[in-house]
């Protein structure tokens, strides 16, 4: 049986979890409260990493350079990278499971573009789900390894379109070729940079980012999700620029979060637009 994601404990600032068969212990800075688990679990922690004194990892056990671990019903590439990502965020399984739910209750097969969509996690839970899927990522290691995501899923013949490229720059070009899609997700970072080097600023470019997003909604278009992990973008804020600039639908919004072993960790907020 494939190893599979939990988490273990958090608080001290920190958060301890099994990605499959290793256990990583990483800054949380969300985790305010106490740890639940005593010093004597968490020093069995395969892997440390701090961000004091610059990025660093200590590792107590020799680790593979990668290695496979199941979140929902998606298996991922896991690999330690030397920012403290191993490669998923275990709270937008969140996200997949709301996407399911609509995409069952759909009487056709939709089209849905995906948005920094990093290793894949949301594009690989729509394939699984009938979707035809654009997923897109202005890193090309990323999306190097959302393809190797697809193929541990066995959704290298699924209908997917893997680009890389500068999110604002794919979008008008879009709107010009006229191509629309019935959902869309999006979790954009507080900053960024694209293929070239364009510099994403969530302050100053997630209105303008929402209303090109709007210009390719088809007509009979199914949702629109938006999720972010900037402090202060609570769901209320998310909420507000949704109302804003889509203008039709129902929204609804909340805390994303991952459940683990007798606490829940809040990891960002998101809001959704459903027509």
């Amino acid at each position: 049986m494939e190893e599979t994601y939990s988490l273990l404990d958090c608080g001290g600032g920190r958060k301890l979890e099994r990605f499959g068969q290793y256990v990583l212990d990483r800054p949380c800075s969300q985790a305010v409260w106490r740890p639940c688990l005593g010093s004597d679990v968490w020093s069995r922690a395969d892997g440390y990493f701090t961000r004091e004194d610059g990025n660093k990892w200590t590792f107590r056990t020799r680790l593979p350079k990668s290695w496979t671990c199941r979140v929902g019903h998606v298996s991922f590439k896991i690999s330690p990278t030397d920012f403290g990502h191993v490669g998923v965020f275990p709270e937008h399984l969140l996200v997949w499971n709301w996407m399911s739910k609509l995409i069952r209750g759909s009487s056709r097969q939709l089209s849905v573009l995906n948005l920094f969509a990093y290793t894949g996690g949301a594009s690989l839970s729509l394939a699984k789900d009938g979707c035809q899927v654009c997923h897109l990522d202005a890193s090309k290691k990323m999306v190097d390894w959302a393809c190797r995501n697809a193929e541990l899923n066995g959704l290298t013949e699924s209908p997917i379109r893997w680009i890389v490229d500068d999110v604002n720059k794919f979008l008008n070009r879009e709107v010009r070729r006229g191509r629309r899609y019935d959902g869309i997700l999006l979790d954009p970072p507080s900053f960024g940079r694209g293929t070239n080097q364009e510099l994403f600023k969530i302050d100053n470019n997630l209105l303008e980012l929402l209303e090109l997003c709007v210009k390719v909604l088809s007509p009979d278009a199914t949702f629109l999700f938006l999720s972010c992990h900037t402090p202060g973008y609570t769901p209320l804020v998310l909420s507000n620029v949704l109302g804003q600039t889509v203008g039709r639908g129902e929204i609804t919004s909340g805390e994303m979060a991952i459940v683990g072993e007798g606490i829940t960790l809040p990891c960002g907020s998101y809001a959704a637009v459903t027509f």
